[in-house]
């Protein structure tokens, strides 16, 4: 998990990929201007955030993440 948290472009590349899938397959939406858009939209919204903190030791960058609990620190 963490390293799919580090790199948002690849989870949101795969989550859009896999919901193009699944609106062709099996919810049968034909246009495909919709189905990219909502595929696109869902993806974004659920890709991993990153956020620069401030601490005393120096700069971190905080990812948090729907399906992760703690949010993740790099230095």
């Amino acid at each position: 998990m963490n390293v799919l948290a580090s790199r948002p472009y690849l989870v949101i590349f795969i989550f859009t990929l896999v919901l193009i899938a699944f609106f062709d397959k099996v919810l049968h939406i034909e246009n495909s201007f919709i189905r990219s858009g909502f595929a696109a939209s869902l993806a974004a919204f659920l890709s991993p955030r990153k956020k620069k903190i401030k601490t005393q030791t120096g700069d971190k960058t905080q990812i948090t993440w729907v399906f992760l609990k703690e949010p993740i620190f790099l230095d």
